[in-house]
C-alpha cells in the first residue's frame, strides 16, 4: 500500500514538473518572439521624421563664407586738365578805362566761381587771382561808333601757385563814357568860329556881319565838336568778365 501511493505522488510530481515545463517553455517562446520584433520597434523610433508640432533637431553649423576682398581703390590722380574752350567767370578788381590804358598794361581779377572738369573735379576754385593784359585800349572817335577794349589773361594763382593760362575775354559788362567837348575836339572840326568869322563877312560885307558869322560859326563848331567827342570804353571795379581757354591748362591736384 505504501508502495502504491509514493508512485502515486511520484506521478503526480511528475505531472506538475510536465505542466511547469510548458509554462516555462511558453514563457521563452514569448520572450523569443519579442526579442525578435524589437529591431522593428527600434528602426521605427528611429527615422528622422520629426514628431508633428516638433522641430528637427538641429545639425552641424556650417562656418559662414568670407566675402570676397573689395578691389583695391584707385590711385588718385596727380593732376587734373581743363580742355581749351574752357569758360572762366571773373571780376574786374580795378576800373579800366580807354582814357588812360593803353595797350601792354597789366589789369587784374578774382575767379568768381569754380572751373571745374568736365568730370566735376574743381580744378581753379572761386577766389583764385588772375593776372592779365590789356591787348587794345581805343576809345570811340565820335558816339556813333564803338571803342575797343581786349584783355587776355596770363596766369592764375592757385592754392599759392602762379600757373600759366592762355586766354582770351570774350565778353564784360564795359559801358560807354564820354569826355564832353575839349580843345582837341574843337580841333576835329577845323575851328568853326573861324570859318564862320570868314563866311559873316563875305555874307554881310560888314564888321556887324563877321561877328554874327562869327558866332554862328562857334555854334556849329560846338555842335560838330560834340558830336566828334571821344567816347570811352569803361569797365567799372567788380564788373564781370568771362574768358575762354586758347590752349588745355594743367594743374597739380595738390
Amino acid at each position: 500500500m505504501q508502495y502504491l501511493q509514493l508512485a502515486a505522488a511520484v506521478a503526480v510530481a511528475a505531472m506538475l514538473g510536465c505542466a511547469k515545463g510548458e509554462q516555462a517553455g511558453q514563457s521563452a517562446d514569448s520572450t523569443a518572439r519579442n526579442l525578435t520584433l524589437a529591431p522593428t520597434e527600434s528602426t521605427a523610433a528611429m527615422k528622422d521624421v520629426p514628431e508633428a508640432g516638433k522641430a528637427p533637431a538641429p545639425g552641424p553649423e556650417k562656418a559662414p563664407e568670407k566675402a570676397p576682398p573689395p578691389p583695391p581703390a584707385p590711385a588718385a590722380p596727380s593732376s587734373y586738365t581743363l580742355s581749351a574752350g574752357t569758360g572762366i567767370a571773373m571780376t574786374a578788381n580795378d576800373s579800366i578805362t580807354t582814357r588812360k590804358a593803353k595797350a601792354g598794361d597789366a589789369f587784374s581779377a578774382t575767379i568768381s566761381a569754380d572751373v571745374k572738369t568736365s568730370g566735376g573735379h574743381v580744378v581753379i576754385p572761386a577766389g583764385s587771382a588772375v593776372s592779365g593784359t590789356i591787348v587794345h585800349a581805343d576809345p570811340a572817335p565820335n558816339p556813333r561808333s564803338s571803342g575797343r577794349l581786349e584783355l587776355s589773361v596770363t596766369s592764375v594763382t592757385i592754392r599759392g601757385k602762379s600757373v600759366a593760362v592762355d586766354a582770351t575775354v570774350d565778353s564784360k559788362d564795359s559801358v560807354m563814357q564820354g569826355r564832353g567837348v575839349t580843345g582837341a575836339d574843337a580841333a576835329k572840326v577845323g575851328g568853326g568860329a573861324a570859318i564862320g568869322a570868314i563866311a559873316g563877312k563875305l555874307i554881310g560885307k560888314n564888321t556887324t556881319g563877321a561877328l554874327v558869322g562869327g558866332a554862328l560859326g562857334a555854334a556849329a563848331g560846338g555842335v560838330a565838336a560834340e558830336r566828334s567827342r571821344d567816347i570811352d570804353v569803361v569797365l567799372p571795379k567788380g564788373a564781370n568778365l568771362h574768358a575762354k581757354l586758347n590752349a588745355p591748362v594743367t594743374v597739380a591736384a595738390h
